[in-house]
């Protein structure tokens, strides 16, 4: 009998392992792809062979991991593995320098408080007194920030992206999905409430899914314009969600 318990054992670990590698076959178009498209979103010097082998690892992970019991998909569970695998390693390449996180920190801060003061959406040269740059300083800082990955959709606590790390290992309890639900609607509401200009640019970068580029030739600036727009929508927005990142 122990002869026969030890050789289902040893049959169901190898059909296990069959079935894992069959996954990693299957789905390994599935990092290429998201590899290729946060790439349009990166700096160059971000290489794409990196995001994919970090990829990989994820969808080995996930391979390992899944289970069907808990009623998400593969390639859905699969998805959020090989994305977050992706972020950690982008992550890790943070080479922005520390005066520019503090310039950031400075301008969130600078949007927060005049906005509380005034009760209507900080202007660009309000929050360069603010902050004590000239109105050109100010555009520099932004469009580096966004350069050097300073900040991004992603690094909000507990959107789509941002839920990717607590994400990656389970798939979410139901008092998750609760807080993730209102964190969207807090979320939709900030953007819903941006500025026309920068609320456009949200939409055409995130939701229609065009770059910085393609983005500007349909607002007619160029691509230097939107950046700064960009960087501005960001910190606005992490301006109005402070409450969600201090809470988390």
């Amino acid at each position: 009998m122990k002869q026969i318990a030890a050789y289902k054992k040893t049959a169901a670990s190898s059909v296990s392992a069959r079935s894992q590698q069959e996954l990693v076959d299957d789905y390994a178009p599935l990092v290429k792809r998201i590899a290729y498209h946060l790439m349009t979103r990166l700096p160059p010097t971000v290489q794409v062979d990196d995001l994919i082998q970090s990829g990989m690892i994820g969808l080995l992970e996930a391979a390992r991991n899944y289970d069907p019991s808990q009623g998400a998909s593969f390639e859905t569970y699969a998805g959020i593995r090989i994305r977050g695998a992706m972020l950690d390693e982008i992550r890790k390449g943070d080479w922005a320098p520390r005066s520019l996180h503090r310039k950031v920190r400075a301008i969130t801060k600078a949007v927060a408080d005049i906005e509380a003061r005034h009760s209507r959406d900080a202007r660009d040269a309000e929050v360069a007194e603010e902050v004590g740059m000239t109105l050109d300083e100010y555009y520099a800082t932004l469009k580096d920030a966004t350069g050097y990955r300073v900040f991004s959709f992603e690094d909000l606590p507990a959107g789509e992206e941002g839920m990717t790390e607590s994400l990656a290992g389970r798939i979410p309890e139901p008092l998750e999905d609760v807080e993730d639900q209102l964190f969207r609607e807090a979320l939709a509401n900030a953007i819903s409430n941006l500025p026309e200009r920068e609320r456009l640019v949200m939409s055409l970068y995130y939701k229609e899914e065009l770059n910085l580029r393609e983005t500007g030739e349909v607002l007619g600036v160029s691509e230097s314009r939107v950046c700064q727009i960009h960087s501005q929508a960001l910190i606005r927005l992490k301006s109005r969600m402070s409450e969600w990142t201090e809470s988390s």
